[in-house]
């Protein structure tokens, strides 16, 4: 049987100081292919390059990944700063237009990190660029050695740092089957007031909002602030998402090939 398609948004960058480039993280892709059951497909996070319609009728689902960049503060009238770089502005100029346009149409779209960041800034909500300066918030960023750099070792990094309490009979819950969970945090940058149609489902325990959904969405529309995709075949929690994402976009799928068969 055909395995459905899953786009999986890229992010500049520049190789050798000299080279454009699109890129997209390897584990991102191994979760679709192997847990959510579907065929990675990269895309170019910028419009110039990724025409919106065309891809939709190419895919069967999206994933906005987890990026380096930060949403521009532009996108949610915030006066820029350096402090805050770097930023991605062409993935900002397709991603938020396609959430909306994925939503409309019914493809299923499942936002991790940046891209649960660009969900909520899609629909008009606003992000605070360093959640750990918030009163009584603690550090999400990735842990760090004494001299300031990145702990060499992912299991430490990725490793689950806090509890997210989950709305009692929500979507979340319901997929989880408990109340609260714990996960990894690797962000600076978080949500700061909801946009509209964003329902927040999972909450920090420094009420850092970690995990949303579009209401009204006629198909999976849910975002985590976490980096679900780094242990999904092992981890029965991000497991559980990437494969409810999955079943959505094989039922998506399966309805788009009957619609054709119909229609020819």
């Amino acid at each position: 049987m055909k395995r459905p398609v899953i786009g999986v948004i890229g992010n500049t960058h520049v190789v050798e100081n000299r080279f454009s480039v699109q890129m997209a993280g390897e584990r991102n892709l191994c979760a679709v292919a192997e847990v959510a059951g579907a065929l990675p497909l990269v895309f170019a996070g910028n419009p110039k390059i990724t025409h919106i319609p065309d891809l939709l009728d190419t895919v069967d689902g999206i994933v906005l990944t987890g990026a380096r960049a930060n949403v521009h503060p532009t996108r949610f009238n915030t006066e820029p700063t350096a402090k805050y770089e770097p930023y991605d502005e062409a993935r900002d100029a397709l991603a938020l237009p396609l959430i909306e346009a994925c939503v409309e149409r019914g493809v299923p779209v499942f936002g991790i990190c940046r891209g649960f960041q660009e969900m909520n800034v899609a629909f008009g909500g606003s992000l605070h660029p360093e959640i750990r300066e918030l009163p009584g918030h603690i550090n999400h960023r990735m842990p760090r050695l004494e001299n300031g750099e990145i702990h060499p070792d992912p299991t430490v990094v990725f490793a689950d740092r806090h509890e997210v309490r989950l709305t009692p009979g929500g979507v979340f819950a319901r997929l989880f089957r408990r109340d609260t969970i714990k996960v990894n945090s690797l962000h600076g940058q978080g949500i700061l007031q909801l946009g509209r149609r964003v329902i927040a489902e999972g909450i920090a325990e420094d009420s850092t909002i970690e995990a949303i959904r579009i209401e009204g969405a006629s198909d999976f529309a849910l975002g985590v602030q976490w980096h679900a995709e780094y242990d999904p075949a092992t981890n029965p929690i991000n497991r559980a998402l990437f494969e409810a994402f999955g079943a959505a976009v094989r039922a998506r799928a399966s309805g788009d090939l009957r619609g054709r068969q119909a229609a020819e």
